[in-house]
């Protein structure tokens, strides 16, 4: 039976996307293919970092035992996984539950879209000042639904003018949610906005990390 490296697991609120401020159940992988040149998670991506072996349905009581609805799959990269498409159904077997997967933008969509209406994907888009824009799978935009979302964590003009490229040339705020998201100490959010503004940037989200506002931002857990 596949026992999944659980980082950690914990019960907050999301910070960000379209549930952000509600409470949700994170579940954290340990492990990722990429290193962005701004990740928050650092810790959690190295070969030592500590974890806890848990099948699907160990994970799946540790969510029942929460009461909570909103289930976050993050990491790391949570689809890189062994059978993770195994727990992310089991998951979904209980009605009125959320499952939201915060994917890295590298891995292939198709395994896992059609698996539950109740999961979706916030997907980043790896932007030239992250190092990894050339890992990005872009056959991903062709599989997402009006449920999910394309994350840009933007640290520069140079990431907001190619994150409009990108929105451009795929459709993206027909398609499913579109954010953008600050890297964190590198460009003032007013930047963002103004560059919102420049291009009458409809239908695109600006989102600060509520968790890093309330709490420490170096705190884990939150």
């Amino acid at each position: 039976m596949t026992q999944y490296p659980v980082a950690e697991t914990f019960v907050s609120i999301n910070g960000e996307g379209t549930h952000a401020g509600q409470l949700a159940v994170f579940i954290r992988f340990r492990g990722c293919n990429l290193h962005c040149s701004f990740c928050d998670t650092m810790w959690v991506n190295q070969p030592d970092t500590p974890y806890t072996g848990m099948t699907a349905e160990q994970l799946c009581q540790r969510v029942q035992e929460t009461g909570v609805n909103n289930v976050t799959i993050t990491g790391g990269e949570p689809l890189l996984q062994p059978d993770i498409a195994r727990l992310l159904a089991r998951l979904a077997e209980t009605p009125d539950r959320y499952i939201e997967i915060e994917t890295n933008g590298s891995v292939n969509l198709a395994p896992f879209v059609s698996i539950s209406p109740s999961v979706c994907f916030t997907m980043d888009y790896k932007l030239p000042g992250s190092g990894m824009e050339a890992h990005m799978c872009t056959d991903n935009f062709a599989l997402l639904k009006p449920q999910d979302t394309v994350k840009f964590v933007v640290g520069s003009r140079a990431d907001l003018d190619r994150a409009l490229e990108i929105i451009r040339e795929y459709d993206l705020t027909h398609r499913c949610h579109v954010y953008f998201s600050p890297v964190f100490g590198s460009i003032e959010p007013v930047k963002i906005v103004e560059f919102m503004l420049e291009h009458t940037l409809n239908d695109v989200n600006l989102q600060l990390q509520m968790h890093k506002v309330i709490w420490d931002p170096e705190k884990r857990g939150v």
